[in-house]
């Protein structure tokens, strides 16, 4: 029980912790209880109280009507801030929720660029967004491969056809020959049908929008329909450990070039040591955004401390204003909430272990 002086005081937290994106969504929530954990180990006085924080932890199956309903859900039980979501097309229309009720929201997972376009004065970002890694992988697609045809593939989410929308804009305007365009679903599993189609027009590369779900099957079904020497560029949703679990031994793994916000582990300033820690917590579960749910739950606290209030509508102000030295970099914002220089990185798959190029 909390004791007089104490006060309770709720974080949210929201991600896919159910279905075929789970394994993100429990990593991300690791990264959120991890950092709750430690503050109250460190025991923070705010306001002239002992603060316990306590993870209100929703699952919103990366259905963008389950985000509002946990958004809404997490409005109702007054939490003081949120992490999360994970998927843009959750993050999107929970902000407006979160915006309504007055919560901050701090997102290190979400990348559609169109997320702090409203201008909520909620709504923050701790990682770049789809508008530097789409085209990140283009410079490198034209720049340093040297590739002159692309086929494009999204799976219609918020997410995969805003990576795949700013890849194809940039990667056109370096001259780059889009030569097929194929949709798809964040459900499916067979693409033999498109994959085909794309096969018959020999691009250089497959661009990719979407999770690696999708992403493990396809480089199989790849592998299969011969398509053994065609590059395979995604954003951070194919950027995981799981993808070589899901691709099931695939050669067409090696063919993977995909892009990260911020840094590689061992090049964030806390990152080796964090790791270390996380995996003695939660050994073989980490994904990809955890240090930075755990980041953000800190950030939030630092706002609270500095404003000297756990109230949103009081230290919003100072969460704005942030300037803050965490796992994975030093967080400031823009003035839209979008982070202040944000760091990219492209990865590939070396024996079947991601590597940052």
């Amino acid at each position: 029980m909390a004791s007089a002086q104490e006060q309770v005081v709720k974080i949210g937290h929201v991600a896919p912790v159910s279905g075929a994106q789970a394994h993100y969504g429990k990593d991300n929530e690791n990264g959120a209880r991890m950092a709750i954990e430690e503050l109250n180990a460190q025991g923070v006085t705010i306001g002239g109280k002992k603060i316990k924080f306590e993870l209100q932890a929703e699952d919103d199956a990366a259905d963008p009507k389950q985000g509002t309903a946990a958004a809404q859900k997490l409005c109702d039980s007054k939490v003081a801030g949120v992490v999360g979501h994970l998927n843009s097309g959750t993050t999107i229309p929970a902000s407006k929720v979160y915006n309504d009720c007055g919560i901050p929201m701090v997102t290190g997972a979400a990348t559609n660029p169109n997320l702090t376009k409203p201008g909520y004065k909620t709504t923050f970002r701790i990682i770049a967004n789809d508008n530097a890694l789409g085209a990140g992988l283009a410079f490198y697609a034209v720049d340093t491969l040297k590739l002159k045809t692309v086929a494009i593939i999204d799976d219609r989410t918020a997410y995969g056809q805003g990576v795949a929308d700013v890849f194809k804009k940039t990667a056109t305007a370096k001259g780059m020959k889009v030569v097929d365009e194929q949709f798809t679903t964040d459900k499916a599993t067979d693409f033999m049908a498109i994959l085909t189609a794309i096969k018959a027009k020999n691009p250089d590369a497959v661009f990719y929008g979407g999770m690696d779900p999708q992403a493990g099957p396809m480089l199989r079904q790849m592998e299969q329909l011969g398509m053994a020497n065609v590059k395979y560029f995604g954003g951070d949703g194919v950027c995981t450990s799981e993808i070589a679990k899901l691709a099931a031994g695939a050669k067409t793994l090696a063919n993977v070039i995909c892009a990260e916000g911020g840094s590689s582990l061992a090049k964030m300033p806390g990152g080796t040591a964090w790791k270390a820690k996380y995996d003695a917590k939660y050994p073989n579960q980490f994904q990809v955004y955890s240090p930075y749910t755990y980041d953000a739950t800190f950030l939030l606290v630092d706002a609270m401390k500095r404003a000297n209030s756990v109230d949103p509508k009081v230290y919003v102000n100072e969460l704005a204003k942030s300037n803050f030295k965490g796992v994975t970099s030093t967080i400031a914002f823009e003035p839209n909430g979008e982070m202040k220089n944000p760091a990219i990185t492209l990865y590939v798959y070396k024996d079947g272990k991601k590597t940052p190029l």
